[in-house]
Parts: C-alpha cells; structure tokens; sequence
C-alpha cells in the first residue's frame, strides 16, 4: 500500500517518537511544579522554544504551544479581537479552521472581507489591496493552500497589508509550508504565524503560535498561567519536545528538491489519461489537486485505499459536499464531486510513484467502464 496524503498527517518519525517517550517516561514532570527536576523540564521547554525560533527564522518573537493548528488560528484571531468598528480579511481559501471562524464572525456583526483567488489558486493581490483601509483590524491569509497547494507571495501581502492598513495584524497559517518551503519568519514580517506538529513527522495533537508581539494577543483560556498567561494550562511536554526535535531533523531544501521531481514525475503519468485535471500552477511540489471527470472522488478514493491511499482535500472537512476553495476558484460543482488530493512525502521512491499514478488510471478508468 502506498501512502498518498501527507497533507493529511505524516507518519512519526523514529527519532521524535523517543523523544516523546522519554519526556513521557523519564523526565516526566510538570514544569510549573518548583523542584528541580520539574525546573529542568521548564527550562527545556524555553529551550524548546528557542530552537522552533530558529527553525522558523525568527530572532524576534514569542512561541506559544497549542494543541495544534486549529487552536492555533482560533487564537491569533479571535485573540485579536478589539471593540470598535474594525474590518477583517480573509481569503477565500482559508482552511477551515480560519473559513468557518470567519464566517462566524460575519454573523455575529463583524465587517468581513473575503480576497478572491485566481485560477492558479493564489488570492488576488489588487483585491486584498483594495480591501484595507486604516480600520483593518486583522489579515489572515494562508501560506500554501492545503487543497490546491497554491502558494501565496507572502512577503508582497505584508507589503500590502503594512502600506495600506498600518494597523492590522497579519496572521498566516504556515501549516504546509513550515519545513516544507524555505523562508524565514523575520524577512516575511507577519504578526502571527500557525504550524502543526503532525505535518512534519511530529506527533498529532500539538502546534505552536508564533507570535512577534505578545501584546497582540488576549488569553481567551483562564488558568495557571502557563504560555506568558495567553494559553493557560499544563504544557504537553512530551509532545512539544518530539515536535521541536523532528522540525530540526528536516533538511528543507534536500527534501523540496526530492518531491518536486517526484510530483513531477506523478503529473507526467497522470497527464497519459486526458480526463484528468491537475488543479493550479506553481503550485507546492507537496500537494497536486486531481479532478477526475464523471467519477466521484469518494468512489474513487474508496476503490484505490486497498492499494493507493489519497484524500479529498481538507482531512478536517472531507466529509462535507462541496469545496469551498474549489468553488472559490471557480471550479463547478460537477467538477468537485470529482476531487482527489495526492499528497507526498520525502519518503516515497520513483518507482512507488510510477506504481501509483499506473494504479490510480486504471483504477479510474475500470469504475469509468462499470458507471457505462
């Protein structure tokens, strides 16, 4: 069986599995506790912290662990919340976790503002432009699209976003661009920035917040205190600790280099079968979305995870009609039923790929056949 949908979640990495084991099992304290060993737990967490830091390409800033991505986004916005009048603005291909907060937003009064996207799948800088004005309070606008994997000029929004709205705060889920894309988080000057632990072979269930100025952020948690009083609550040493340790693992540039020829060579099989789609340009060497003409994606997925596995977009909203990136692209409803997400990894040899573009036409054009 071949594994297809690394956007989804990756598998753990052997070396950030015993660091998790060993925070769980040996130096297991909590570290707001005062005796020594829980001290050394404390003190190897603000360790921790400065070695996200440097993964990120950060001097500047705070980190503040989550319990993942979701919470993440949920606190960079609705943590910066203020009373008055203010606009907010979002792309209209925000995972869901920044999508539907958006819209909850919108309901309850709020001035939102959705950026349309391109055929390629990256938002519409002139729009955006367009949109700010010195009430903007906030700007949420994702690094690499997790449906499409469109890659959005991050440094140009910040440009955008600094010249016409002086006052917002730019936040950017980096989720599957954090050790997947080379950047680094001072040149790109954004507020506040999202990863996830499992999307880089680090356990589920965890992720951080970057965030250049704590002063940005009201805690929405009341507790003990923990993360500098913002996101009160016993840490999840173990698991911070096995996250820190697989983002430094990766070789960023080596491992770009690998699945960019690797998804290359997926496409150049693929294209054999003119009814399938590929979704975007320039899009991250990580994610191809497939549209696959008169067969539904489910049906397909179905058929292949015998052999195969592949996802059909959003892991967090794959059991929902619709995609509302698709859409916001323009992409029909027809056309979306038909969706398929091939996700890769690093991991993955030529002939695995070979293997599985040969398995995915031949099982497309076998339920094809039968739907005659």
């Amino acid at each position: 069986m071949i594994y297809l949908d690394n956007a989804a979640t990756t598998k753990m990495s052997e070396e950030a599995l015993k660091e998790y084991e060993y925070f769980s099992c040996s130096n297991f304290y909590n570290p707001s506790a005062t005796y020594l060993p829980a001290i050394k737990v404390a003190m190897a967490l603000d360790e921790a912290r400065a070695r996200l830091k440097k993964c990120l390409g950060a001097k500047k800033g705070d980190i503040i662990f989550t319990s993942g991505a979701t919470e993440s986004n949920n606190l960079a916005i609705r943590g910066s919340l203020r009373e008055g009048k203010w606009e907010y603005v979002f792309s209209s291909g925000e995972h869901a976790s920044v999508y539907n907060l958006a819209n909850a937003l919108k309901r309850e009064g709020k001035t939102v503002n959705f950026i349309p996207l391109f055929k390629t799948g990256e938002i519409d800088y002139n729009a955006l432009e367009k949109m700010l004005s010195p009430k903007t309070r906030i700007v949420s606008v994702m690094f690499v699209n997790n449906v499409t994997g469109a890659i959005n000029d991050i440094k140009k929004i910040s440009e955008i976003v600094r010249k016409n709205a002086p006052s917002a705060i730019l936040h950017v889920d980096g989720v599957q661009a954090f050790c997947k894309l080379n950047f680094n988080l001072d040149e790109l000057d954004v507020d506040l920035f999202s990863i996830s632990a499992h999307k880089f072979h680090g356990p589920k269930g965890v992720g951080a917040l970057y965030v250049k100025n704590k002063a940005t952020l009201k805690n929405l948690v009341y507790g003990g205190g923990q993360e500098y009083g913002i996101r009160s609550g016993t840490e999840n040493v173990p698991a911070i600790m096995a996250m820190v340790k697989a983002s430094e693992l990766i070789n960023t540039q080596e491992n770009f280099e690998k699945v960019l020829k690797l998804k290359g060579q997926f496409l150049d099989e693929i294209k054999k079968c003119d009814k399938i789609k590929v979704v975007g340009e320039n899009t991250s060497p990580y994610i191809a979305m497939l549209l696959f003409d008169g067969v539904n994606g489910e049906t397909l997925t179905r058929a292949l995870e015998n052999q195969v596995i592949v996802g059909r977009g959003s892991a967090c909203s794959a059991k929902k009609a619709g995609n509302h990136v698709l859409e916001a692209i323009g992409y029909k409803i027809n056309e979306i039923k038909g969706a398929i997400r091939v996700s890769f990894d690093e991991s993955l040899t030529q002939q695995q790929i070979k293997e599985s573009a040969e398995i995915i036409i031949k099982t497309y054009n076998e339920l094809l056949e039968k739907l005659k």
